[in-house]
């Protein structure tokens, strides 16, 4: 074996153990026995194949302690599948390792493929209840960054001082959350959902938050205009970051549902913009 062959395998063999301790320390955090079980699962056939590759280069290694930690704090905030989706969507460098080194260990190809399997099988036994409520919160984070998206750019031509915007809409948002939950409540309950009340609360919460991001420039800057474009850049990056939450997670096209969401949130905000302009001129009232 030459110095490039074994170069590879080391490498390898690092990921493997990297995940391995990945796996097994996610396994740690979670309460549900099933996904424990798939979790170490995982965990145990990356240790055979990390052992396997050591038998050949006669190295052991240690696991990317860095990603380990990373892994874990992003499981912590964002949920358990997220983080095993992100490992699986990047598992095309670790296929080019292996179809690097296939040539001189056609096991290679074999573990390789029956990783990916394997793999894929046990993330989609996966039940997270973050998931479940997505719809819940995709309901509330839509329904708050249009209205108040809009809100707050009619408010910013009709009124005066950020203060008044700031306060206007806070009570728009902190309603329409309340209402909007409410709303969400009645609808699980309908439908006989017997965890209404905890839909209603993610629909909430998603809400309240977004109307917070959105107001912050007003409380702390005096140029309006200002606030109203740094608002308009914060719902850029609420959209960027939940599409591409939902497109790993879930599996959806990001493209597509980034620039759907865009271009409703920032149509109405110009419609709005307008709107409160003309009501403005028309009425001729001067906040």
């Amino acid at each position: 074996m030459d110095k490039k062959s074994k170069k590879l395998l080391l490498k390898i063999q690092k990921n493997e153990m990297t995940e391995y301790h990945i796996y097994l320390k996610l396994s740690k955090i979670i309460k549900d026995e099933k996904n424990k079980n798939i979790l170490q699962k995982i965990a145990e056939a990356e240790k055979a194949h990390g052992n396997y590759w050591q038998n050949i280069t006669k190295v052991k290694v240690k696991p990317n302690i860095f990603k380990v930690y990373l892994r874990l704090f992003l499981a912590k905030i964002f949920g358990i599948t997220f983080v095993l989706k992100l490992m699986e969507k990047r598992e095309g460098t670790g296929s080019k390792l292996y179809e690097d080194i296939s040539v001189e260990f056609s096991e290679a190809k074999n573990i390789s493929k029956e990783e990916a399997e394997h793999e894929k099988e046990l993330i989609s036994m996966l039940d997270e209840e973050k998931l479940k409520y997505v719809g819940s919160i995709v309901l509330g984070l839509n329904d708050a960054l249009v209205e108040l998206t809009g809100a707050l750019a009619g408010f910013t031509l009709a009124l005066g001082q950020t203060k008044t915007i700031s306060l206007a809409g806070l009570i728009t948002g902190i309603s329409a959350a309340f209402s909007m939950a409410a709303s969400d409540y009645l609808s699980s309950k309908a439908e006989g959902d017997p965890k209404a009340t905890k839909s209603a609360f993610y629909t909430g919460t998603a809400y309240i938050i977004t109307v917070i991001l959105l107001i912050l420039p007003f409380l702390f800057i005096k140029e309006k205009f200002l606030c109203l474009g740094i608002t308009l850049l914060i719902v850029i990056l609420i959209i960027l970051f939940f599409n591409y939450y939902l497109s790993v997670a879930k599996d959806l096209d990001f493209k597509h549902r980034f620039f759907e969401m865009a271009f409703i949130s920032l149509g109405v905000a110009t419609f709005s913009f307008f709107i409160g302009w003309f009501l403005k001129v028309v009425l001729n009232v001067d906040v």
